[in-house]
């Protein structure tokens, strides 16, 4: 049996959340469209907050809260997720 390493299956799990943050954001922008019930701001923002990749691609994808001020938050995110991505590849190296 192959043994997969350990920060593989955090990599794959990290971009299964981010994934899942990305339908978030798309399920919202199509509820905005239908005028449903819709996801609360605060939720989306704890979404973008631990997978902020996801929640940035579906607001370019689709357009979807790009002029909120408080959603410039996202690429701060980002970077700081980038930071816990380099520390925990570097720790699996060492």
């Amino acid at each position: 049996m192959v043994k997969i390493p350990d920060f593989v299956k955090i990599f794959v799990v990290y971009a299964i959340l981010n994934g899942i943050v990305f339908f978030f954001y798309a399920f919202d922008k199509r509820a905005a469209g239908k005028n449903t019930w819709r996801t609360p701001e605060n939720q989306l923002l704890f979404l973008a907050f631990i997978g902020p990749f996801g929640a940035y691609a579906a607001m370019q994808v689709f357009r979807h809260k790009t002029r909120k001020l408080k959603f410039y938050l996202i690429p701060v995110f980002a970077i700081l997720h980038i930071a816990i991505l380099f520390w925990v590849l570097i720790y699996f190296i060492n």
